[in-house]
C-alpha cells in the first residue's frame, strides 16, 4: 500500500500568510487580538507577497478581521480580482492580560505565567486569555469550514503567527507542547493540502519575494 495522495479535485490547496509586520512586532509586544496597524515594512511585505502571487489561480482569500491581517489580505485579493472576506474565526490567540506588553514585561511582572507560556502548557491560559488547545480547536475548525467549500480549488488564509504555528502543528502532527523548530515569519509564503482526511504539509517559509533588490521601496 503506498502513501496516501489525496485526489487534488477532492482537496483544496492553502497558501496560508502571516500579516506583514507592525511596530509592536519589533518591540515584542504582544498584540493578541487588539488591532494594530502595519508599519512601513508590513505594507512593502504585503505589496510584495501580492506580487509573488498575482500569477496563482486563486478561489477565495480569507482574512483575520484585524487591521495588520486583513491589509495584507487586501493586497493579495487585489491582484487576484478579489475582495478579502473578513473571518474572526484567524483571529490570533487572545493572550488576555499580555496584550500590549513585550515579553521581557511580561517575565518580570509575571514569571509563573511565563514560564507557563514558555513550555506551552497546553490548557493554560493567560488571565483572560484563549489556551493553545481552545486556540487550536478553534483554527481546526475555521480551516475544515472553510477548505470544504472550495475542493479542487486554491484559497489564501492570511493571518497571524499563533494561527500558522496551529496549522503546522495540524499538517505534521506535531503536539501543542513539541519545540517550535520552524519559522513564523511575517509575509512568508506557506502552502498546505486539506483533504477530508486533514492537512499535509507542501512547502513552509518560502521567502523569495522579501530578498534582494526593492527593498530601497520601504522608504520610498
Amino acid at each position: 500500500i503506498g502513501l496516501f495522495r489525496p485526489n487534488h479535485m477532492q482537496a483544496t490547496r492553502i497558501i496560508a500568510i502571516r500579516h506583514g509586520e507592525t511596530a509592536w512586532n519589533v518591540d515584542t509586544r504582544i498584540q493578541g487580538q487588539l488591532d494594530v496597524e502595519l508599519n512601513e515594512t508590513g505594507l512593502w511585505q504585503a505589496r510584495q507577497v501580492a506580487r509573488a502571487l498575482r500569477e496563482e489561480p486563486l478561489a477565495a482569500v480569507y482574512a483575520s478581521d484585524l487591521a495588520r491581517a486583513y491589509r495584507t489580505a487586501e493586497a493579495i485579493a487585489q491582484s487576484a480580482g478579489l475582495q478579502p472576506i473578513p473571518t474572526p474565526a484567524l483571529r490570533e490567540r487572545h493572550f488576555g492580560l499580555f496584550q500590549t506588553r513585550t515579553w521581557n514585561e511580561i517575565e518580570r511582572l509575571w514569571p509563573d505565567q511565563a514560564q507557563l507560556w514558555r513550555t506551552r502548557v497546553p490548557d493554560w491560559a493567560p488571565e483572560g486569555g484563549e489556551s493553545l488547545v481552545a486556540l487550536r480547536d478553534r483554527v481546526s475548525h475555521a480551516v475544515n469550514t472553510l477548505a470544504a467549500q472550495h475542493l479542487g480549488e486554491q484559497i489564501v488564509l492570511v493571518a497571524h503567527g499563533g494561527i500558522m504555528d496551529v496549522l503546522y502543528r495540524l499538517a505534521t502532527g506535531l503536539d501543542l507542547q513539541a519545540p517550535r523548530t520552524w519559522s513564523l515569519g511575517n509575509a512568508v509564503i506557506n502552502r498546505l493540502l486539506w483533504s477530508p482526511q486533514g492537512l499535509t504539509l507542501v512547502g513552509w517559509g518560502d521567502d523569495q519575494h522579501l530578498q534582494g533588490a526593492g527593498r530601497d521601496e520601504i522608504s520610498a
